[in-house]
């Protein structure tokens, strides 16, 4: 199941992880993609934490973390190219994937 977190960010379970990536509403609010900054492997980060930073044609932005995890894996196709993120196939825009996350601030997501 997907969760979705503030219109921007949506948070699915993959295996054992979630993976986290854009919405396509947050595709548009934020027009093509530029430049982005990623946490590294192994970072913990909890719930509200900037976990990256995004700098697109419309808007430079932080995104922060819908819930309490440890990056167990970044995309290497965003890592190499940003553009990767206007992906239209939203579940080819994703950003991380974390592991060892918070049960309870997952299903207080929409």
């Amino acid at each position: 199941m997907k969760k979705i977190n503030n219109n921007q960010l949506w948070i699915k379970k993959i295996n054992d992880t979630y993976r986290i990536g854009l919405t396509n509403v947050g595709q548009d609010d934020f027009g093509s993609v530029t430049f982005v900054m990623l946490p590294k492997i192994g970072d913990v980060l909890e719930k509200n934490d900037t976990f990256a930073e995004l700098e697109a044609e419309k808007a430079v932005t932080e995104l922060v973390m819908p819930c309490k995890g440890t990056v167990c894996e970044v995309n290497p196709a965003v890592v190499k190219e940003a553009s990767a993120l206007d992906n239209p196939v939203e579940e080819e825009a994703w950003l991380i994937s974390i592991s060892d996350v918070s049960e309870e601030e997952l299903s207080a997501l929409a």
